[in-house]
């Protein structure tokens, strides 16, 4: 699977797509991978606000539990809650219907120090 172009990736393998000030937040598909299947998916309230990766949710499959870091500070303002539900779709669809949260963007200069697709890809 090719990495998004026009996403920004993390060290710890989430994900961002900026569209103005808001921010898409996910995890990769080589995250999703690692992790197997997911079976819950803990996430914040919308309003909350945080500094560039802190942990903000995390994540838990039949194997093993992660901690979700935000890529960029931002303020949470949307949780995705089909994947609350329905957690299987951060396993079938991990850059698209399987985001976590939406932001809005505090500091966009953070978004340099993020890596491109293809910096990412040589990392992994």
């Amino acid at each position: 699977m090719g990495y998004p172009k026009d996403y920004r990736y993390t060290k710890e393998h989430e994900w961002i797509r900026v569209e103005g000030e808001i921010g898409v937040v996910g995890i990769t598909d080589y995250a999703q991978q690692q992790l197997g299947d997911v079976v819950y998916i803990e996430l914040p309230e919308v309003g909350e606000t945080f500094k560039a990766m802190d942990v903000f949710g995390s994540i838990e499959s039949v194997k093993t539990a992660a901690d979700l870091y935000l890529p960029v500070s931002g303020e949470i303002t949307e949780v995705n809650q089909e994947i609350i539900d329905h957690p299987e779709l951060v396993n079938e669809s991990p850059h698209d219907r399987g985001w976590m949260v939406k932001i809005k963007v505090l500091q966009p200069q953070e978004l340099n120090q993020l890596l491109t697709a293809e910096e990412y890809e040589a990392y992994i």
